[in-house]
């Protein structure tokens, strides 16, 4: 009886169409098809989602850590403005200003005789009040060879 077709089927069916009980092939192939493919396209978009951080990996660490916290916005928001912003921001250039002025106010922190922030970093006491260090006297230059102007 299992061997019998129904009355309005065709008489040769395609190769995909199983008989009731059977392990159905084109089923379970498409099945893995779509997980992969689903697995696939979800790693692409992770890849392409990281650019921006890969990129400020070659910046101050303030820029990268910026740019990351773009991209997680943008990632876990859907809002595409965020990732553009962290994008451009890794393109850009940020010039390091916070250097040149710890190192002006060290040199000023020496000059005035105060503790320098690495100093205080050692030390992390009280602040006494320090005189400021005494400027050398000029020399005064004779002249030894006994001439005048």
């Amino acid at each position: 009886m299992a061997d019998t077709i129904h009355p309005a089927a065709i008489e040769h069916l395609p190769p995909f169409i199983t008989a009731p009980g059977q392990t159905d092939y084109l089923f379970n192939g498409v099945i893995i098809f779509l997980i992969v493919v689903v697995l696939v396209i979800g790693n692409l978009y992770f890849q392409l989602h990281a650019v921006p951080e890969r990129m400020a990996h070659r910046t101050s660490k303030v820029q990268m850590e910026i740019v990351a916290v773009l991209a997680l916005i943008s990632l876990f928001t859907h809002n595409h403005l965020f990732w553009i912003a962290g994008l451009l921001l890794a393109f850009v250039h940020i010039p390091d200003f916070s250097t040149p002025l710890y190192s002006i106010a060290d040199s000023l922190a020496k000059l005035s005789g105060r503790p320098t922030v690495d100093e205080e970093i050692d030390n992390p006491g009280p602040i006494e009040h320090r005189e400021p260090a005494p400027l050398p006297e000029p020399e005064v230059r004779t002249d030894t060879h006994g001439g005048g102007i």
